[in-house]
């Protein structure tokens, strides 16, 4: 994962209840408190030698970004986890990185978009040497989206995009094991909206990032089912 792309836990550790929220954070995401389980203050509180104080900070911040969900009477647990909350999560993806798209054709540097297709070839390269399962799997695809979200100049999309829906999408690829062989198609329809960016052409930018998120939720719409996701 790329340090900027989302900030890394070291990178949080300001206060108790950053690094409380950080660990909570991976330990959920990577499945170590499983899906639907009740988060319990007395014993998370014991485990960092924290009050709960910052506990429930750090929990408010974990329902924020939609890694808990708080229930009258209940509590706070994990969310579960279902083939139709992830293909929610696509939906809204769609609509919001096609605009993020559309407005980095108008605002993103020729600076910015040489980076973009620095990191490109970069990926390519590393493509060749693990396969194209590893560009579905890991940071290259998740990267390549977070520079146009940047590049889109929308404090907004940043926040909805790169820091609440990634953290969701790592906890679906993290615990469904989910592995693809879209990863040269995913390069090639990276490269064609990279190009339309440049060419400052708002409108195929837009297009062609909503196709390819559209491609991505086919794809992961048929791996669940393979898998046998309820």
């Amino acid at each position: 994962m790329r340090a900027d792309a989302v900030a890394s836990c070291q990178g949080e550790l300001r206060t108790i209840p950053e690094r409380v929220f950080c660990e909570l954070r991976e330990a959920i995401v990577e499945g170590r408190i499983a899906p639907g389980s009740k988060i319990s203050e007395s014993e998370l509180a014991a485990r960092y030698g924290i009050s709960r104080g910052p506990l429930r900070e750090a929990i408010s911040r974990l329902a924020a970004v939609g890694l808990v969900e708080r229930r009258p009477n209940v509590g706070a647990r994990v969310i579960e986890l279902s083939q139709a909350r992830l293909l929610d999560i696509y939906q809204v993806r769609e609509a919001l990185e096609g605009t993020a798209a559309r407005q980095a054709a108008q605002r993103m540097d020729g600076e910015a978009v040489a980076r973009l297709r620095a990191t490109l070839d970069e990926h390519e390269s590393r493509m060749r040497q693990e396969g194209g399962q590893a560009y579905f799997q890991e940071a290259g695809d998740v990267d390549f989206h977070y520079q146009i979200i940047q590049g889109s100049g929308n404090h907004y999309l940043v926040k909805l995009l790169c820091h609440d829906l990634y953290h969701l999408i790592r906890m679906y690829r993290c615990q469904f094991g989910m592995r693809s062989k879209r990863g040269p198609a995913a390069l090639e329809e990276h490269r064609a909206i990279v190009a339309a960016i440049e060419r400052r052409d708002a409108d195929l930018a837009e297009l062609l990032m909503r196709a390819h998120v559209r491609a991505s939720r086919d794809n992961v719409e048929r791996m669940l089912a393979e898998i046998q996701i309820s």
